[in-house]
């Protein structure tokens, strides 16, 4: 085929001149980039290998090689691994990031500083393109295993790039930088330099488990007198996970936490596990410092990679760790596993069972390690992570417990500080049973909530639930250490329990007094409530709408709606403050008027704004703005 020239699409030219003027401030992570896409290219050599033995490819001697030509000015990142097909150097290397392009070109615009932005080039993968920062044109050969002819891919970033056919082209891909000038005031080094390119391989791929080879210096091979020098190998290839834990430096793990998780900050928290006995297993993982924006996308892919004595297996091991861990990041090596395993086997694997269990209580128990010893940042990990581990309250009864126990809240007890369920019991008031909380969009509209007037009043505490997900879990645990869990939005409040000989008889009077109305609403609101009723929970609002005990509230409705389940839509029920001046004026006049026109078109607004209180919408807004504008009208 001949040489074909093909244009960049508009967002990857402009995200090439990002990444080559402004994005990285440290150069030097060119080479790691490359390296680590050339270790993940031998990974995936050695597994299709083990899946396919009919595959035709040379896996004898698996590693990486740089060149550096002084002359030339350039330099070579080479592998032996997988490689690509002509189809694949298009669609991987010619539109970067297939999907998301212009949302990550906006929010890089919109990052404030340069580690916001390095943080945006880690979460979209497009490391290789960091090579135009140090070079002038970049040229990738490849052929992929299996296949007879290579590809040439060839650009200076300006735009456009170029793809041919070649039919000498080895085994695996082959990176050749054309280095600009070497300019130390902006950071740009000698990457001609041997002793930089090791000082980077030390510093960033030393963990690598492939050999990183490069050829000694011509003077240094003529000093030793071999004619035919022996390249020499960059890194150590020792696992770290395999290495007593006063061997590996912080550092160290934070290089790995880094190649594995994609981001340039370090981890929150390491954790080491190491399995004797009869099933064997190492496992090192982390916890990232923050939470990645795709967190709750359905193509989120989990950062734990499973190895069988330091043999790649699986990237992105779903079967390691629970989904509401899914942003756990790290290496599982295990000793007794078959390697050709698929992943429909894997999940029935008794032993991959045994590691996911153990892996969760020990993360678990990390946590709480940091809640009790490091509060800091135990916060900072509950703000990051929080909301995501709360859906193992929904998931994982089994470790129901361990969730509860490190998980917090925010609550009418302190503005700021949230609270533990422990804590809230220890403060429960004498002859408190229940553990009340409330849900809403925002802490804000959850205080200035009609339902909360009475809670405040008698000083009881309640927790304010601002995620999805507590709409959920608070419905699944039910309850803590013998405590009911009670929306103060659902079912009947009686906080008067200690006066409720005078309570009762002073119910029942008002009850009588109100009958007629609470009748006559129901009817003329039969639609949209299934109850009037008196509140005891309402101390300033005239009105408010709950949910019966055991029904789903509106927000619970519509999460199931959008996930594509069609529930029924409950009726609510509508409570009304005897106490109120509205409502008393409103029963006077029922008493009084035998034309009720006027209070039917009253009793509805009293219903809608019952509803707009607790952050819903009239059921025909339309109207409801008539019937108001009307009423402001005539009030005038």
């Amino acid at each position: 085929m001949p040489t074909e020239t093909f244009e960049f699409q508009v967002e990857a030219r402009q995200l090439l001149q990002l990444m080559i003027h402004s994005v990285y401030s440290n150069k030097d992570v060119f080479l790691r980039e490359l390296v680590s896409n050339a270790s993940d290219a031998l990974d995936k050599l050695r597994l299709e290998k083990l899946w396919d033995d009919s595959l035709d490819a040379d896996v004898s001697d698996l590693h990486i090689e740089i060149d550096i030509d002084k002359d030339a000015r350039t330099l070579t990142v080479r592998d032996n691994g997988v490689g690509m097909s002509y189809d694949e150097v298009g669609q991987l290397i010619g539109t970067i990031a297939n999907s998301g392009t212009a949302k990550f070109l906006q929010e890089l615009r919109d990052a404030k500083d340069k580690a916001g932005e390095e943080g945006l080039i880690g979460q979209f993968g497009v490391g290789f393109y960091s090579g135009f920062m140090v070079a002038d044109e970049v040229t990738l050969l490849t052929r992929r295993a299996g296949e007879t002819q290579g590809t040439r891919w060839t650009s200076r970033g300006e735009g456009t790039y170029t793809l041919e056919t070649v039919d000498d082209a080895p085994q695996g891909t082959s990176v050749t930088l054309h280095l600009k000038p070497a300019d130390p005031e902006n950071q740009l080094h000698d990457y001609t330099s041997p002793w930089k390119i090791r000082e980077i391989i030390k510093r960033y791929s030393d963990f690598i488990t492939w050999p990183i080879r490069m050829m000694p210096e011509a003077s240094a091979a003529a000093d030793s007198g071999d004619e035919t020098p022996e390249p020499e190998t960059l890194n150590s290839m020792k696992a770290l996970w395999a290495r007593p834990r006063d061997e590996v430096s912080d550092d160290e793990y934070h290089e790995l936490y880094k190649h594995i998780g994609h981001d340039w900050r370090d981890p929150l928290e390491t954790i080491r596990l190491q399995a004797e006995g009869t099933f064997e297993y190492q496992a090192l993982l982390f916890l990232p410092a923050h939470a990645p924006h795709d967190l709750f996308t359905r193509d989120f892919k989990r950062g734990v990679q499973l190895y069988v004595k330091r043999v790649f297996i699986m990237d992105d091991c779903e079967a390691l760790l629970p989904p509401y861990l899914r942003f756990v990041k790290g290496v599982v090596d295990a000793a007794d596993l078959s390697l050709n395993v698929s992943r429909e086997i894997l999940q029935q694997d008794r032993h991959i069972e045994m590691m996911r269990r153990r892996l969760t209580k020990k993360v678990l128990s990390t946590v709480k390690e940091m809640m009790t010893k490091d509060r800091e940042r135990y916060d900072t990990f509950w703000r990051e992570f929080g909301t995501v581990l709360k859906e193992g309250l929904v998931t994982d009864a089994e470790n129901r417990d361990a969730i509860l126990a490190v998980a917090s809240f925010a609550s009418t007890h302190h503005d700021t500080e949230p609270t533990t369920l422990k804590q809230y019991v220890e403060r429960m008031k004498d002859g408190q049973e229940d553990i009340y909380y409330l849900t809403g969009e925002s802490r804000q509209s959850i205080e200035n909530s009609p339902h909360m007037e009475a809670f405040r009043a008698r000083g009881i505490e309640v927790l304010l639930l601002t995620d999805p997900v507590d709409e959920v879990w608070a419905d699944a645990v039910g309850e803590y250490e013998g405590k009911k869990l009670r929306s103060v939005a659902k079912g009947q409040i009686d906080l008067d329990a200690k006066d409720e000989e005078s309570g009762d008889e002073e119910r029942e009077k008002q009850t009588e007094e109100y009958a007629g109305l609470l009748g006559w609403m129901k009817e003329q609101l039969d639609e949209d409530i299934k109850e009037v009723r008196l509140s005891s929970r309402l101390t300033v609002s005239p009105a408010c709408v709950v949910s019966d005990a055991h029904d789903l509230t509106p927000a619970l409705e519509n999460m199931y709606r959008a996930m594509g389940q069609e529930v029924p839509r409950a009726k609510r029920i509508l409570e009304l403050n005897p106490d109120h001046q509205l409502v008393k004026g409103l029963n006077q006049a029922y008493k009084e008027r035998e034309d009720r026109t006027e209070l039917a078109e009253t009793a509805e607004l009293l219903h809608g704004l019952a509803v707009l209180a607790e952050g819903g919408q009239p059921k025909e807004p339309a109207r409801f703005v008539k019937l108001m504008a009307d009423r402001l009208e005539r009030a005038l």
